[in-house]
């Protein structure tokens, strides 16, 4: 077993920050989380305890919207059209480990050819190879021509659509994922306009649901946006209310049934909006402002993978989510908490408590009162195992470590000199 202390614990649930917490992890599990002073004195004698100081302790990161199989890097949609699927495989592997490093400890991939995030999500859960839980949908279903066509979800009318849905189910997908509108990443679609007849969104959702399914809805013109509330999807990605002229005109109504409806929504800020918000026409602003005042459920996720937004720059999504103003107490429950629920998978991950999984993050500040914070990340401990660490893990058989500095390969670590964590074993 091992138990980590630090200054500061965030366990997600409603008790705020604790000062002088503590968690032990035994295994894959957490055993028990609370103020340091309480911890049971014999499980903390019979761990190894790892004392992060002044830091701030956590719960692991969600990404609730990404792309493995795209390279982040401008033309990333052609060059994945063009890839085979060993070479797409390689690179989901990739970005999963890429995602990890950056303290996602959970990730929803929202679409990829074929049945490629089933054998990703299977490969990382056995062990084979580094990545965050993942949560998959299978290629995403869309209309002929439509946005996404090429990754094999294209069909035509509510029975093929039925059909497409028990297919991918009986592959093992997690979620279904549905093109309510068209996309700006596809040659000839158009992302305001409507791609499904409500008649057949809602089949969508009826046949999913009928397979224990969740739907999330691509989604950025108003119409499009409205028909997926209709048809009762589970999240909506984007809801841009983006029209024709490019403009962003949120429809307050809407917005309000979304909120009554606990539709959660993700709206992908991600490391474009961070790097170009002062260019923005203030027409073009994404609509979380004004989903957050009205109550809406909103989660964190980045699109990782689309153009210009790399799995490693997952953090600078969630500064984008405060300058639009989002209290960080909020950004932290999109990240964490909140994309649990979003992702149905409450009971596993997404906050620090009993029972669940050890994801663990640690990082220099506060993050409940700053969230740049999260960019000096320290630890990350994803289902019990280290990642990365601010100092060197213990060797086999034996001998303490009380040192600082970084670990190998961990840069981060190696800067932050003398706030690293300090190990005492038996403390």
């Amino acid at each position: 077993m091992r138990y980590y202390t630090a200054d500061r614990l965030i366990t997600g649930d409603r008790d705020g920050c604790i000062r002088y917490g503590g968690v032990l992890v035994d295994g894959r599990v957490i055993r028990w989380a609370g103020p340091d002073r309480e911890v049971p004195p014999g499980l903390r004698r019979k761990s190894e305890h790892v004392a992060l100081g002044p830091l701030t302790l956590l719960p692991g990161l969600i990404d609730s919207h990404v792309h493995l199989a795209l390279d982040g890097a401008p033309g990333a949609m052609d060059r994945m059209r063009t890839a085979s699927d060993s070479e797409l495989y390689a690179l989901m592997l990739r970005n999963a480990g890429e995602l990890l490093s950056a303290g996602v400890t959970t990730a929803r991939d929202l679409g990829a050819p074929g049945d490629l995030g089933v054998r990703v999500r299977d490969a990382v859960h056995a062990g084979l190879a580094p990545g965050p839980g993942l949560v998959v949908s299978g290629a995403p279903l869309t209309v002929p021509e439509g946005h996404c066509w090429f990754m094999g979800g294209a069909h035509a009318g509510e029975r093929a659509l039925r059909q497409a849905v028990r297919e991918q189910a009986r592959a093992g997908v997690d979620l279904v994922k549905v093109m309510a509108t068209g996309g700006a990443l596809t040659r000839r679609s158009a992302p305001w306009q409507t791609q499904f007849t409500q008649e057949e969104l809602t089949a969508i959702v009826d046949e999913a649901t009928r397979a224990g399914l969740a739907v999330a809805a691509h989604a950025h013109g108003t119409e499009g946006i409205a028909a997926a509330v209709r048809a009762g999807v589970h999240t909506i990605e984007h809801c841009s209310f983006l029209d024709e002229s490019g403009a962003i005109t949120p429809d307050a109504g809407l917005v309000r049934r979304i909120a009554a409806q606990e539709v959660h929504v993700c709206p992908t800020i991600s490391a474009r909006f961070t790097a170009r918000r002062d260019r923005l026409d203030p027409r073009r602003l994404p609509a979380l402002s004004v989903l957050y005042q009205e109550g809406v459920s909103i989660v964190a996720g980045t699109d990782a993978g689309t153009d210009g937004a790399s799995p490693h720059a997952y953090v600078e999504g969630l500064i984008g989510m405060a300058r639009l103003g989002m209290p960080p107490s909020e950004v932290l429950a999109a990240a964490t908490s909140r994309a649990a629920r979003a992702l149905r998978v409450e009971t596993l991950t997404g906050r620090i408590a009993p029972g669940l999984r050890a994801d663990l993050v640690a990082v220099e500040g506060d993050p409940t009162q700053d969230v740049t914070a999260l960019r000096a990340l320290r630890l990350v401990v994803a289902r019990g195992q280290v990642i990365r660490s601010p100092c060197p893990l213990p060797r086999a058989g034996g001998t303490d470590a009380v040192r600082d500095g970084g670990g190998p390969g961990n840069a981060m670590g190696r800067r932050s000199g003398t706030r690293g964590a300090r190990r005492v074993r038996g403390d």
